[in-house]
Order: structure tokens, then C-alpha cells, then sequence
């Protein structure tokens, strides 16, 4: 799925999507009162695989319902953090396509990385989760 693609995924799931300056993020999912979902991103200096992971991790998080605040317990927040990448890596690198790019030779988390358009810690998630079903990147690598 290309970056205009996922713009078009989350318009027609009714999530807002706003190009912005942000302070100390580069996006952010906020769910409103009325359930509907608003995303802000700060593309500004990103690569085109940076926002295709923000964008995918910040519609995980509303396809999800995995919200929090600042004020929840930080193992809470990983858990939110984790389903929103485990939908994004869902999305994003589908295993049966991740199976055909190694076996065409892309082995290297780099070349996966060029070949799904994704950043390369993002691509070490997905590899760490379709290998060992979680995304403890630092065990594996």
C-alpha cells in the first residue's frame, strides 16, 4: 500500500488527517468524543518510508481503539503502542508478501526495508513479529 493509498484508507474509514507542525512529535491519534479519529502528522523532513510507518502506526491506533494519556502506566501504553505497529505491520508488509520478497533474495532487513518502503526499525518489528509473534526487536538483532 503506497503513502497515498493509506491517506485514501483512512479518509474512507472517516479519520481525519491533518498536515501539521507538531512540538515534540512527528504525529499523533487522538479519538474524539463523538468516536471519530483525528490524525496530525509533521512530514516535514521525512522520508517517504518515515510517513508511510507514521501514518500506518497512527491508523493502527484508530482502527485499534489502542488509545491513551500521558497519565497511564507505561506498560499500558506499550501494549497500545504495540497493536497499533501489529496492525500497521499487518497492513504495511502482509507475511505472504514478506515470504515472496525473501524468497525472490531480499534478506537483509535493508533490502526488505527498500522493497516494502518502510523504515528499517520498522521493518526489524515486522520481521521480529512474523518470526517470534512479538515485536522485542532487541532480542533478535
Amino acid at each position: 500500500m503506497k503513502t497515498a493509498s493509506l491517506y485514501g484508507y483512512a479518509r474512507r474509514h472517516g479519520h481525519s488527517v491533518f498536515q501539521r507542525k507538531l512540538n515534540r512529535v512527528n504525529s499523533l491519534s487522538v479519538l474524539l468524543e463523538d468516536g471519530s479519529c483525528v490524525i496530525g502528522i509533521d512530514s516535514t523532513g521525512m522520508t517517504e518510508a518515515q510517513e508511510r510507518t507514521q501514518l500506518a502506526h497512527e491508523i493502527g491506533h484508530c482502527e485499534t481503539g489502542s488509545f491513551y494519556s500521558r497519565y497511564v502506566k507505561v506498560d499500558s501504553r506499550q501494549r497500545h503502542e504495540n497493536r497499533a505497529d501489529k496492525w500497521a505491520i499487518h497492513k504495511l508488509i502482509p507475511s505472504d508478501r514478506l515470504n515472496e520478497a525473501v524468497s525472490q533474495g531480499h534478506t537483509e532487513i535493508w533490502e526488505l526495508a527498500e522493497y516494502f518502503e518502510v523504515t528499517e526499525d520498522f521493518m526489524r518489528k515486522a520481521v521480529c513479529y512474523y518470526t517470534h509473534g512479538n515485536l522485542a526487536t532487541e532480542c533478535s538483532f
